[in-house]
């Protein structure tokens, strides 16, 4: 099934189908704010995001977006339990230093998660890795070892499994490559994976 990108991303599309009109909404890594904005003018949801890099928090405060500049891996513990009814994280997880940390407090002050992230099994970054011997570089994954934001490396089966061990509840599982949305094995064929979960 084709996906329609939104602000030229297909995992923003699949993450904006998960979020509701009206909803309080938290947005980990923001970036500029471009995923906020979008959904506070399309959904009109009530954003606010924490983005460690200050020309990023910047340029999302001048897009309107209420921004905390800051590091979201000490700031989380400050928001009451409840605080947000959706908390996102799209493809930061892999740059994050406490990753299950920072997932066990979005389930806490939010009463659902929103986590997005590249999938390191898919088949072009396993045959890059096979066929070069070095750090995979793929279209996705373009960054040398030494530049890459990336300090984790984990698939969708990785995912699956830290779910299970940690008995959290999956509402909704999405899986992207290129602009397909695809269902069957996707530990295999997914470059991007969307969960909703819920403590």
């Amino acid at each position: 099934m084709k996906v329609r990108e939104v602000l030229g991303r297909g995992d923003y599309a699949l993450i904006s189908s998960l979020i509701p009109e009206g909803a309080r909404v938290l947005d980990l890594g923001c970036g500029d704010g471009a995923l906020l904005g979008w959904l506070a003018a399309n959904k009109r949801i009530e954003g606010r995001g924490i983005e460690i890099r200050p020309d990023l928090a910047q340029r999302a405060a001048a897009r309107g977006v209420a921004v905390y500049h800051g590091d979201l891996e000490s700031s989380l513990a400050e928001y009451p339990e409840g605080a947000f009814d959706y908390v996102i994280l799209s493809q930061t997880l892999q740059e994050l230093r406490r990753p299950l940390e920072v997932l066990e407090q979005m389930l806490r002050i939010g009463r659902h998660a929103v986590v997005g992230f590249p999938n390191f099994g898919h088949w072009r970054v396993r045959l890059s890795h096979l066929f070069s011997g070095r750090a995979p570089r793929t279209r996705l994954f373009p960054h040398a070892w030494h530049s890459s934001p990336n300090i984790h490396f984990l698939t969708v089966l990785d995912f699956e499994e830290t779910i299970a061990e940690k008995q959290w509840r999956v509402e909704t599982r999405l899986f992207l490559s290129g602009h397909s949305q695809i269902r069957f094995a996707p530990n295999w064929r997914a470059e991007i994976a969307v969960y909703l979960l819920r403590g």
